[in-house]
């Protein structure tokens, strides 16, 4: 991944966003080349993995078991219109570009058919995801014989996580009067992550 100096994140950015509870892309090669499925994703940082699940009739996990893989993990991503630069007014010399968060996350996968280690995984991702709604729904909250059905018909997937490349490319390499205009405008077109992304990030 090219990452200028100004767009490398430090450690404790690429944790959050790791940490985010999103769904990503799982690729791998195969026989008849790339293969790519999106998959909610939680991030086990203790044990260094991603852990997921593919749907049992997607045949992506028989081809994918042992193999390296690369998993791309995006944050906020948002327009940027040069209209917005202070700079514009100074002298005109500006550009559209695009802002975004990402990280590559290269591995091995390891496929688990395995129905508790399923059972524990269903429980993990939908606790993360109800976490702070008024009324968390649980796993047990649906019949016994229903969800062992459903876990019948899912695969578990783990990602040993071997290097981490990052980038957040957030309007740092803009002067300050311009990246005051990128949050302005993009809170005025109602895009509130990519603008909280810049602030938070501003040099």
């Amino acid at each position: 991944m090219y990452v200028p100096a100004h767009f490398a994140p430090d450690d404790a950015d690429v944790q959050e966003l790791l940490a985010r509870h999103r769904a990503a892309d799982l690729i791998t090669v195969g026989p008849e080349g790339l293969e790519a499925t999106m998959l909610p994703l939680l991030y086990d940082r203790e044990q260094g993995t991603l852990l997921g699940h593919f749907a049992r009739n997607n045949d992506h996990w028989r081809r994918a078991d042992g193999q390296p893989c690369l998993v791309i993990v995006r944050g906020p991503d948002s327009y940027i219109s040069p209209g917005w630069y202070a700079s514009k007014a100074e002298h005109g010399r500006v550009v559209p570009t695009w802002n975004y968060v990402t990280a590559h996350v290269h591995g091995h996968v390891r496929i688990h058919d395995d129905v508790d280690w399923l059972a524990s995984l269903v429980r993990r991702l939908t606790d993360a995801h109800e976490a702070g709604r008024p009324a968390p729904w649980r796993v047990d909250e649906a019949p016994e014989r229903f969800i062992a059905g459903q876990l019948r018909a899912i695969v578990g997937v783990e990602v040993r996580i071997e290097r981490i490349e990052a980038k957040f490319k957030l309007s740092q390499n803009r002067p300050a009067a311009d990246v005051d205009g990128v949050v302005a405008g993009l809170r005025a077109v109602g895009d509130a992550p990519g603008a909280d992304a810049v602030a938070a990030h501003r040099p």
